[in-house]
C-alpha cells in the first residue's frame, strides 16, 4: 500500500536552493563550467539508474534526463541563454555542498530528488512544449516513412513551424506570473 509524505519547505531552504541557482549562473560564463555541470547531471542519473533506490528518488531523478535532453538537442533549437538558465537550474545535483551528501547510504539523494522535483516544476512551461515537439517529430517521421518518403527531406522545413509555435507558447507561459502560488527560482 502506498504512503504519501508531505513535508514544507521554508523560506530559508527554498533561498538555500536559489542561492545555488544564482550562483551557477554566474559561473556558467564560462563553457566549461557549463560542460562540467551537464556532465555531473548525466553521470548522477546513470549512478542513480544502477543504483537500488526508493522509487520516490530514482523517478523524480529520471525526469531529469528530458531536461538533460531537451538542451541539447539540436532540433529543438534553445537559445544559448536559456541553456544557460536550464543548466543554472541544475547546478544544485553536482554541488558538493547539497543538504545531504549523496555518499549517505539510503537518504544521500533524497535532497537531489526533492530538488529535481522543484526543477521539474519549474521549467514545466519549458518540458511540456518539448514533449509535444518529440511526440510530433515521432508521429511525423512515422507517418513519412509508412508512406515511404525520406523523413530527411524538407526535415527543417516541416519541424520549423511546429517548433516555431511552441517556442512562442513556452516562452509567453515563462513570462506570465505563475497562478500556481508555488516558489519560482529566479531562472529567466
Amino acid at each position: 500500500m502506498p504512503l504519501d509524505v508531505t513535508f514544507t519547505l521554508s523560506d530559508d531552504d527554498l533561498k538555500r536552493f536559489q542561492s545555488i541557482v544564482d550562483k551557477a549562473r554566474s559561473a556558467l560564463e564560462d563553457q566549461g563550467a557549463a560542460r562540467q555541470i551537464e556532465d555531473a547531471a548525466r553521470k548522477l542519473i546513470r549512478e542513480i539508474d544502477a543504483s537500488d533506490l526508493p522509487d520516490f528518488i530514482s523517478s523524480r531523478m529520471q525526469k531529469l534526463g528530458v531536461v538533460l535532453d531537451m538542451i541539447n538537442d539540436d532540433e529543438w533549437q534553445l537559445r544559448d541563454e536559456e541553456r544557460r538558465q536550464v543548466l543554472s537550474a541544475l547546478a544544485y545535483l553536482v554541488d558538493s555542498e547539497d543538504l545531504i551528501p549523496d555518499h549517505v547510504p539510503g537518504l544521500g539523494f533524497l535532497d537531489d530528488a526533492i530538488y529535481a522535483e522543484i526543477v521539474i516544476s519549474e521549467l514545466r512551461n519549458e518540458i511540456e512544449p518539448y514533449e509535444e515537439f518529440c511526440a510530433f517529430r515521432k508521429a511525423e517521421e512515422a507517418r513519412r516513412k509508412g508512406r515511404g518518403e525520406d523523413v530527411s527531406v524538407g526535415r527543417e522545413e516541416w519541424l520549423a513551424d511546429k517548433r516555431a509555435a511552441l517556442h512562442a507558447r513556452m516562452r509567453k507561459r515563462r513570462q506570465t506570473p505563475g497562478g500556481n502560488g508555488l516558489w519560482h527560482m529566479r531562472l529567466w
